[in-house]
């Protein structure tokens, strides 16, 4: 029987925890969790933010009681301040200042990522926050019900940035999306796809400042201007949405980290200290469009990491197999997904590669109701192998992605791709699909 404790409760945590529990009946489960609630699924907070859903009871998949009636013993609301890794034990403390202590034989940290933010002029005027935990979600709800919030200004046009323009002009407020980069959403699509969306963004009243560095903010107590490189946007509430860094500071002084300060974890997410494992936002992945350790934050990556850590901690020794950051988002009608590496990163990273773009319609041309789909298949030149892929339409092609995701996991060449036995039907596809004439349009050796 060992004592494991688990820091952290979010999906990472959430994942290690049940799996724990599930499995291993023998163990004693201790967590620490320093917010309210467990398992909130974050990637719903846009919806729930622009009202395409109905409140936020579905946005959890567990709570401390059910952890409890499985047998763990969850405190709630209680920071854990400091580790020592040669006794073990892990010293925190509870909302109501109280320290606890517990000892462990195996360690499993699942502190997940804090959100970037900027210490700039005007920084601390009202309305200017994070949008992260369930807290922040309701609290920008409650703003939005306020008649002095007219306008928004979202800083960071990466997923989270984007869905959350396209929520607050679904209530109809004056939103402008900034960023530094001259487009959205750069880590997952190539040029040709991010125009798709900055003009569906356009199209649908969001106003785009790209290539504009923020320098500020100005107002009286609450802020009323984004001070940017290129000039002011007014903004009556502000949010911001630059990315996350992995929430480190309770070990990255004992512990190997990876370059952006990840907890270093291998497939096992063993980290560099005997019975201690990192899982989720805090900890690296091995990416195989890359062929090296990386820093990929997903839910998707963190419920495996978790699965992974709770089996090795309690003594079935199994390992990752890697990801490729498969990711979708669908932003007013408009449905992108991708996987693996982009053009761009792969020749970024120094891999000498190269793609093949085709598009045309998705369902047989007498239907009569039908929409086109655009593919690039990504592939290193010298082996063939497939490293990315990107998708987009109106249509719902999300399930095409998991094939390629399998594919850069298993090392499969574009030539492979070109007479794979794909089904035909006309009421999904057409008899020479996109798929398949992608692969047969790519250069040749």
């Amino acid at each position: 029987m060992s004592k494991i404790i688990v820091v952290g409760g979010n999906h990472a945590g959430t994942a290690a925890i049940n799996t724990m529990l599930d499995n291993y009946k023998g163990n004693q489960v201790v967590v620490f969790e320093r917010n309210t609630n467990v398992s909130f699924l974050g990637c719903g907070m846009a919806l729930w933010i622009g009202n395409q859903i109905d409140g936020s009871d579905g946005l959890f998949y567990s709570d401390k009681q059910k952890m409890e009636a499985k047998g763990a013993v969850v405190h709630m609301q209680t920071e854990v301040t400091n580790i020592d890794f040669d006794k073990k034990v892990v010293t925190a403390k509870n909302a109501q200042g109280q320290t606890i202590t517990e000892n462990y034989d195996k360690l499993i940290l699942a502190t997940g990522s804090n959100p970037i933010i900027p210490d700039l002029p005007g920084s601390k005027l009202k309305n200017i926050q994070q949008v992260k935990l369930f807290q922040d979600a309701q609290s920008v709800i409650d703003k939005l019900k306020m008649e002095d919030i007219r306008s928004v200004a979202v800083i960071g046009a990466g997923y989270i940035g984007v869905e959350l323009a396209e929520a607050f002009k679904r209530h109809n407020k004056k939103t402008t999306l900034i960023d530094v980069a001259e487009t959205c959403l750069p880590v997952y699509y190539d040029g040709e796809f991010t125009e798709l969306m900055k003009k569906n963004m356009e199209d649908n009243g969001v106003e785009l400042k790209f290539g504009a560095c923020v320098e500020g903010f100005e107002g009286d107590e609450k802020v009323q201007r984004v001070l940017t490189s290129k000039g002011s946007v007014d903004a009556d509430m502000v949010i911001w949405a630059v990315g996350f860094r992995p929430n480190t500071a309770l070990a990255k002084d004992k512990l190997e980290c990876f370059k952006n300060g990840a907890y270093l974890v291998n497939l096992k997410q063993e980290t560099s200290v005997k019975d201690v494992y990192a899982i989720g936002d805090c900890a690296t992945v091995y990416d195989n469009a890359l062929g090296a350790v990386n820093y990929i934050a997903l839910a998707t990556n963190a419920v495996r990491s978790g699965i992974i850590a709770a089996h090795n901690a309690c003594g079935t020794a199994i390992e990752s197999v890697g990801v490729q950051g498969s990711n979708a988002i669908s932003i007013f009608g408009l449905n992108m997904i991708s996987t693996g590496l982009t053009l761009n990163k792969a020749k970024a990273a120094g891999i000498d590669a190269d793609c093949t773009d085709y598009e045309d319609f998705q369902r047989a041309l007498f239907m009569r109701t039908n929409e086109k789909v655009k593919i690039r298949i990504v592939f290193e030149k010298k082996s063939r192998r497939i490293i990315g892929a990107q998708l987009v339409s109106r249509l719902d092609v999300s399930m095409g992605i998991h094939m390629f995701s399998l594919a850069i996991q298993e090392r499969v060449t574009i030539d492979k791709l070109k007479l794979l036995d794909i089904f035909f039907l006309p009421h999904f596809n057409q008899p020479y699909n996109y798929i398949t004439m992608a692969a047969l349009k790519a250069p040749n050796a």
